[in-house]
């Protein structure tokens, strides 16, 4: 009986551990938002591929967790129109 307890306490850690997207891979799918809804899959899987395969610093983390802050909507523009723009372009780090 504590076994299985111990085993599903575990297997529920490791699914909430697996649903943890990293600052940069959520700021990267919300810009994937941004492309034509047939691409969209694409360019998620796109993403997904290359956080498994480069792996961020804590510098860099730091970055795109600010950039989640301000690439974001506002009441004119949503984040698609926004990068449109030099300034939105630069929230969302899409400008250096």
């Amino acid at each position: 009986m504590r076994r299985s307890v111990a085993l599903t306490l575990l297997s529920s850690a490791l699914l909430a551990l697996a649903g943890c997207k990293s600052p940069c891979r959520e700021l990267s799918e919300r810009l994937c938002d941004c492309v034509e809804s047939f691409q969209r899959d694409t360019c998620i899987r796109s993403v997904a591929n290359e956080e498994n395969n480069i792996e961020p610093t804590d510098e860099e983390l730091e970055v795109c967790e600010q950039r989640l802050t301000t690439c974001v909507d506002t009441q004119e523009k949503t984040v698609c129109e926004r990068i449109e723009t030099d300034e939105g372009k630069q929230a969302c780090g899409l400008a250096r």
